[in-house]
C-alpha cells in the first residue's frame, strides 16, 4: 500500500526527541515490507546541508486568514529507504529550534503547524491515486489537524473516501493547546469549536483534532494506552479516548539493531555478544575512567535521560541518601531542569569517585554508557514507551524501572517470572520502592551465575522495528476497512 507518514520531525533532517528517530526507522522498516512510504516533515534550519531537490511546480499559497504564505516543497532521496518530502516556509521554520528556543516554545506554533497541516493536505489531494490503497499516518499534536482535514475532505471528495487515516500520540502531556482565536487560522467552521469538537477548556486543542478525526488511533505501548484512559495520564482527554476506545490500538516502538548491537558497535572500545562477554569488562573499565569513578567491584548504575521530574529525577533526589549508602556507583547523562542540574552537580562534588555526570546529549557516549553499565535505572513517573531500557538490555545492562507505560511492557520482572525475567520493576512512585527494588537487583548482582543468566535473557530479547512495522501494517489494513465501511 501507499503510506504517507506525517511528522513534525524526522531524522536525518530534524530531531528534537525520540519521534525524530521513529520517523526514520519505522518508515524504513515499512518500506522493507514492500510498502511505498513518503515522509512529510517541515523544512527546518539545517536541512540545507543535505542534497535537497526543490520542486517549484508543487509550490502553493496557504491561506491562514491572518496571513497568506507560500509553501515550498523539497525532496530528499534516502538510499535504500523511503522518500522524504520537506515543506518549506522560512518565515515559520528557519529558526534555531524546532518547537522553541532557550526562552520557551515559539509564540506562533499554532500558525506554524496549521500551515504545515494545510500544506500537507494540499500535497496529498494532488498526489492521491484512488486506485492505490492509501493510509495517512500522523504523529502528535503538530499534525493533529491532518486527520480532521481528511475526514472533512472525504465528505466532499469521492476520490478520498477510501483513504485511511491513523493518528498516533506519543506523549499526551503535550497536546498543542492554543488560544481560541487561533481557531480562525484552521479555516474550519466554528460549529466544530465546542466540547464535542476541537474546544478544550476554552482553547483550541490540536491533539483532540487528531483523536476525533482519525479512523484509528494508536499509541506506543499497551500499558500507556490503558493509562491514558484514566485521569492521571489522560490529561483531560481521557473522556475522548474512552468514547473512541474501540478505535484505540497500541504498538511498541522498536530498536534499530544495525546501530544498537554490542557485537558490531563501532562506538564502544570492545565488542561483545551473548556467547562471549569478554569485551563487557573492557567497556566497564572504560566507563569508569570516562566518569572518574573509583575502580572496584561495585555495580555501575546508569541513567541516560532528560533531567525532568516526569523522568523520575524528583524521586532520585529524594532517594539519593539511601542510594549513596548502597554498594554502587552512579552515572548520569542528560540535560534538563536547572534544579536537577544543580542537585547532581552538588552530589558529584560531595561524592567524587562515586557519582559521575555529563550534562549533554551525546549519542556516542550513550553507546559507551550502555556498553559499560551493569544496571539501568528508569524511575519515570510515566513513560509512554521509552527506548533506553531496550538499548540497555541488548548491551547486557539489567533495567530497574517503574512499572509504567512501555517500561511495564518491555521488562519481565525476575521476581514475578523466575528464570524468565529480564529486569526488576517497582509499582509505587516512592523512594522506598525504588531503593528496595534496586537493593534486590544488587543482591542478585552478587550472584554471578544468576546475574549472567539475567543479562543474557535481556540481550536475547527482540524489540526490532521489523516487529513494529508488521503490527502497523495490520493497523493500516484495519484503517482502510474502517474508511471503506464509513464510505458505504
Amino acid at each position: 500500500m501507499r503510506i504517507y507518514f506525517v511528522t513534525p520531525e524526522a531524522v536525518p533532517c530534524s530531531r528534537a526527541g525520540g519521534l525524530g528517530d521513529i520517523s526514520y526507522h519505522l518508515p524504513r522498516a515499512l518500506k522493507a515490507l514492500g510498502h511505498e512510504v513518503t515522509v512529510l516533515v517541515p523544512k527546518y534550519n539545517g536541512s540545507e546541508e543535505y542534497e535537497l531537490t526543490y520542486r517549484p511546480e508543487l509550490d502553493r499559497h496557504i491561506d491562514l486568514s491572518i496571513s497568506n504564505r507560500l509553501a515550498q516543497f523539497y525532496e530528499l532521496s534516502l538510499p535504500d529507504a523511503h522518500r522524504l518530502v520537506l515543506v518549506g516556509c522560512d518565515d515559520l521554520f528557519a529558526r534555531p529550534g524546532i518547537y522553541g528556543n532557550e526562552f520557551g516554545d515559539y509564540d506562533d506554533n499554532a500558525e506554524r503547524y496549521i500551515f504545515f497541516s494545510k500544506a500537507v493536505i494540499s500535497y496529498l489531494t494532488d498526489e492521491l491515486d484512488p486506485d492505490i490503497p492509501t493510509v495517512v499516518h500522523s504523529h502528535d499534536w503538530p499534525t493533529g489537524l491532518v486527520p480532521m482535514y481528511l475526514r472533512l475532505a472525504k465528505q466532499a471528495n469521492p476520490r478520498l473516501r477510501n483513504l485511511g487515516a491513523v493518528f498516533t500520540y506519543h506523549n499526551l502531556a503535550n497536546q498543542g493547546t492554543f488560544p481560541y482565536y487561533d481557531f480562525t487560522m484552521t479555516g474550519l467552521d466554528w460549529s466544530l469549536f465546542n466540547f464535542r469538537g476541537l474546544e478544550f477548556h476554552g482553547q483550541l486543542n490540536l491533539t483532540k483534532a487528531g483523536l476525533l478525526g482519525a479512523d484509528l488511533i494508536s499509541t506506543v505501548s499497551h500499558k500507556y494506552a490503558r493509562e491514558t484512559l484514566g485521569q492521571e495520564f489522560g490529561h483531560g482527554l481521557e473522556g475522548v479516548l474512552r468514547e473512541r476506545q474501540s478505535r484505540l490500538l497500541s504498538v511498541l516502538n522498536g530498536v534499530d539493531y544495525s546501530l544498537w548491537d554490542p557485537a558490531k558497535d563501532r562506538l564502544i572500545p570492545a565488542n561483545f555478544r551473548a556467547d562471549d562477554l569478554t569485551g563487557k569488562k573492557i567497556c566497564r573499565d572504560n566507563l569508569t575512567a570516562l566518569f572518574g569513578l573509583d575502580p572496584g567491584p561495585d555495580p555501575i548504575v546508569a541513567m541516560v535521560s532528560r533531567l525532568l521530574s516526569r523522568k523520575g529525577f524528583d524521586l532520585v533526589a529524594r532517594a539519593m541518601p539511601s542510594l549513596l549508602a548502597m554498594p554502587l556507583r552512579l552515572v548520569f547523562m542528560g540535560t534538563g531542569e536547572d534544579q536537577y542540574i544543580s542537585f547532581l552537580r552538588e552530589t558529584v562534588r560531595h561524592n567524587p569517585g562515586r557519582v559521575g555526570l555529563k550534562l549533554a546529549y551525546d549519542p556516542a557516549l550513550t553507546h559507551q554508557i550502555m556498553a559499560g553499565a551493569d544496571i539501568y535505572l528508569a524511575p519515570s513517573r510515566f513513560e509512554p514507551c521509552g527506548l533506553e531500557q531496550m538499548y540497555a538490555m541488548k548491551y547486557g545492562v539489567v533495567p530497574v524501572a517503574r512499572a509504567t507505560g512501555g517500561l511495564e511492557d518491555t521488562i519481565r520482572d525476575e521476581l514475578d517470572y523466575p528464570d524468565q525475567g529480564t529486569g526488576y520493576k517497582f509499582q509505587q512512585y516512592t523512594p522506598e520502592d525504588l531503593v528496595g527494588t534496586l537493593s534486590k537487583a544488587i543482591e542478585v548482582y552478587g550472584q554471578p551465575t544468576k546475574w549472567r543468566e539475567l543479562m543474557l535473557r535481556g540481550m536475547r530479547s527482540d524489540f526490532s522495528w521489523d516487529i513494529s512495522a508488521i503490527s502497523y501494517s495490520a493497523i493500516y489494513e484495519q484503517a482502510l476497512d474502517v474508511a471503506k465501511g464509513e464510505a458505504r
